[in-house]
């Protein structure tokens, strides 16, 4: 029985112990029990009774004490993952505005940086006397219309013809035109003349504005009556007073003639008029010979004075490049369309 009694004692005090770790109420309690223990093993029998009743006392301590522990603890875990979940959260939003006013810094930038570009590109255009327009339909490789009703001929280049007429090449020229121009923005460029004859306005075309309208690479890159003569849909074909790019285009065209692009590949001379062309000799009239009378007082009538024909303009402006008069022998009426008296006029 003693013994038994030793081992619930001592698993008692081990749990008050352990309770006893918990909390400082526990703890007091504790303090409570080990002096009623040692106060009722050190007085009389008949006055163990008045401090007996504080081993109850300190023992209801260590387990209220022990008792609540768990719920401050559960309540201090809660603040604590409260406050953690606050802190996250307010780490987040600082995030997300961080990142809303960076994204809003470099939309500024972007946009600062396009309004500087812009004003670069207007400065440059205005400098080189550019005028951005829009293409609404390609007429043939050379010619096009403008969305205000413009028609525009390309400076210093000639593309095969593909309207009225077919010239080989030509269907092939209005389309590449058609494909780079029809319904895109352009830069229009004046050279001296500002119109030709059928009131058509004499431009280069730009694709992009250069930085610099004289050098080479930006040429061959961004200048689109370039661009026909370096890919051999155009012939270079100069006429006063609009020369400042015609070296450039001779230069490109025997390029494209040497690589046999595109026109060349029909021939030496392309397959429209152009300033490679090689240099023919003008056909000369043949006078007529009158019959010789065998009377010796029938004198010789002058030659009369024969028609030269051509079958289309092409062929005559290889003998006559500016066209020929009503006058002239080589004149007709079919080769004069606008009836101004002058035939297969530039």
């Amino acid at each position: 029985m003693k013994e038994s009694r030793r081992i619930l004692a001592a698993m008692a005090i081990i749990f008050i112990l352990l309770m006893a770790m918990i909390t400082p109420a526990a703890w007091l309690g504790l303090l409570i029990v080990v002096v009623s223990l040692y106060l009722t093993s050190h007085k009389k029998k008949d006055k163990r009774a008045f401090t007996g009743w504080l081993i109850p006392v300190g023992i209801l301590g260590i387990i209220l004490g022990g008792c609540a522990a768990p719920s401050e603890e559960v309540d201090q875990d809660t603040t604590a993952q409260a406050e953690k979940e606050a802190d996250q959260q307010a780490k987040a939003e600082e995030e997300k505005k961080a990142a809303e006013e960076k994204k809003a810094k470099e939309e500024e930038e972007r946009q600062a940086e396009e309004a500087a570009a812009k004003k670069e590109q207007q400065e440059l255009a205005d400098t080189f006397g550019l005028e951005e327009v829009l293409v609404s339909r390609v007429i043939d490789g050379d010619t096009v219309e403008l969305k205000d009703g413009r028609k525009v001929r390309f400076i210093g280049v000639n593309t095969p013809e593909s309207t009225t007429r077919t010239e080989e090449y030509g269907k092939e020229a209005s389309n590449y035109t058609t494909e780079k121009l029809e319904s895109k923005t352009v830069w229009l460029q004046k050279d001296v003349s500002e119109t030709d004859r059928y009131n058509r306005y004499l431009r280069l075309i730009w694709l992009e504005i250069p930085k610099d309208d004289m050098n080479e690479e930006e040429i061959r890159s961004k200048m689109f009556n370039a661009d026909l003569v370096l890919n051999g849909y155009a012939e270079p074909s100069t006429y006063n007073p609009d020369v400042t790019y015609s070296d450039y285009f001779v230069k490109f065209a025997r390029e494209a003639r040497e690589k046999e692009t595109g026109l060349w590949a029909y021939g030496e001379n392309g397959t429209t008029k152009g300033d490679l062309d090689s240099k023919e000799e003008k056909k000369t009239s043949t006078a007529s010979t009158a019959k010789s009378s065998a009377s010796t007082d029938t004198t010789e009538e002058p030659a009369a004075e024969q028609q030269e024909f051509y079958q289309n303009c092409t062929e005559l402006r290889k003998v006559y490049p500016d066209g020929v008069a009503s006058d002239h022998p080589a004149y007709a009426k079919k080769h004069d369309r606008d009836k101004d008296g002058w035939a297969c006029e530039r």
